[in-house]
């Protein structure tokens, strides 16, 4: 096990757990329970400023500064941590404690008190996280809220932003890789068919399920001349980066990048109906709840919670590759990653493109394996040359809380958000956060495909 890739597991688990607490707190059922089960409650309440009905533990409040708090605990590294190359920097010790070959990799390394230090250290940034957390709810309710709301509307949105660089460069970088390697070996010509092949049934399995489920026959206008917008600007994406002009200012254009990139157009766009509110319709004399997943065997439209759990775990899961990503892509080109990524240049193809042969030199070249006392055999990849940039990992940490904060909480309509219907009957605010950054995806791609021109 690599030293950087177990750390990142631990800080990663650290804001599942922060996240977890969040919809937790969001809960009606959760509400209710502490009010009516926590012995101690109308006592913490009392100390609370803001009065004693207990707003501020549970509901969008208590959101609100839980994500305070995480996101104060990785702007701080963040800052503490900027421009640290090596694992044998001082201000290092402060990401990941190391010292004498050991490690804080949780209960996987050795019980001797030499060994133990590491794993106080961990122990010891749960209690600093739960600290800043616990601290947020003592703040003075005066403008608190919506300051941190006009924040989490700017991190949200800046997120958004690089989960949307990261995608674009993600299939530029894969379609330039395979065609690179097309040249030296007619067989990933193959490879890049089966792909794009993939892509697009995908995207056009997406677009079918899409409109046998969240349209109705008497009702959801809205949705289906979203999924005709989307489904044609899928079209045109396709057939520009196919077109003279473009393949002579860009030979490596092509259509396998643009069915990755449609395929996450549909995904948003899926993302965006299951996020809007349903419409009540009078159909066949019947009042109907329509527009959102769930068809019984008689074809009425009812609530299922099964896809929205779906939705919002793939959304979480593209959070977490953003915040991995993001740093990776950081330490590699710079500051300006978001610019120079699109830039690089592959000397041979491979099927892991997403890691550029520099970068893999480097850690072939900074590696030292040790087994610990435990057994466990730990790959010290980070003593030269660190694997990813320590300050971008803690900031689009810091941002992904900003974006969690805003997404369980509906964006723009937060005072009466709870989870029971977060992601099942969503909010037009949410949903037209999402259309908007469907949108921007394909401008995005667009200006990559025509700016050279």
């Amino acid at each position: 096990l690599r030293m950087s890739t177990g750390t990142r597991i631990l800080y990663t688990l650290l804001h599942v757990l922060a996240s977890a607490v969040c919809c937790l707190m969001l809960s009606r059922t959760v509400a209710q329970a502490v009010r009516e089960k926590v012995p101690f409650s109308a006592v913490l309440c009392k100390h609370l400023p803001g009065g004693a009905d207990c707003e501020r533990l549970v509901g969008s409040s208590a959101v609100y500064r839980v994500c305070f708090g995480t996101a104060c605990f990785h702007l701080v590294q963040a800052a503490l941590l900027l421009n640290v190359r090596s694992s044998t920097d001082c201000r290092a010790q402060l990401h990941n404690r190391y010292r004498d070959g050991a490690w804080g990799w949780g209960l996987l390394g050795a019980l001797s008190p030499r060994r133990l230090l590491p794993h106080r250290f961990w122990l010891l940034k749960l209690l600093v996280l739960v600290g800043l957390c616990a601290a947020s709810f003592f703040i003075p309710e005066d403008g608190f809220i919506q300051a941190w709301h006009y924040m989490g509307i700017c991190g949200g949105f800046t997120f958004i932003l690089i989960q949307l660089v990261l995608i674009t460069a993600f299939a530029h970088t894969w379609n330039k890789n395979w065609l690179t390697g097309a040249v030296q070996d007619k067989r990933w010509y193959l490879a890049v068919l089966l792909a794009t092949a993939t892509f697009y049934t995908l995207a056009s399995a997406t677009f079918s399920f899409l409109y046998k489920y969240y349209t109705h026959p008497a009702a959801c206008r809205l949705n289906k001349a979203l999924l005709t917008i989307n489904g044609s600007l899928c079209g045109i994406m396709s057939f520009i980066s196919i077109t003279p002009c473009v393949r002579l200012k860009q030979p490596w254009s092509g259509l396998l990048q643009s069915s990755i990139i449609s395929c996450y157009v549909m995904y948003l766009t899926f993302s965006a109906l299951s996020s809007r509110p349903p419409e009540r319709v009078l159909y066949k004399g019947q009042n109907l709840t329509v527009c959102f997943p769930g068809v019984r065997q008689d074809e009425l439209q009812t609530e299922d919670t099964t896809i929205a759990i779906l939705g919002a775990a793939i959304m979480y899961a593209c959070v977490l590759f953003a915040c991995n990503e993001a740093s990776y892509l950081a330490e590699v080109f710079g500051p300006l990653w978001m610019v120079k990524v699109y830039s690089f240049e592959f000397k041979k193809p491979s099927c892991c493109f997403c890691c550029p042969e520099k970068m893999e030199e480097e850690l072939r070249g900074g590696c030292r394996v040790q087994e610990t006392a435990g057994g466990q055999c730990i790959i010290q990849d980070e003593r030269d040359h660190v694997v990813y940039s320590y300050s971008a990992f803690h900031f689009v940490f810091f941002l992904a809380s900003l974006y969690v904060m805003m997404t369980l909480t509906n964006w723009f309509s937060y005072e009466n958000a709870v989870l029971e219907t977060t992601f099942t009957h969503g909010s037009w605010s949410t949903f037209w956060v999402k259309v908007s950054s469907c949108w921007a995806c394909v401008v995005l791609y667009l200006w990559l495909l025509l700016s050279p021109l």
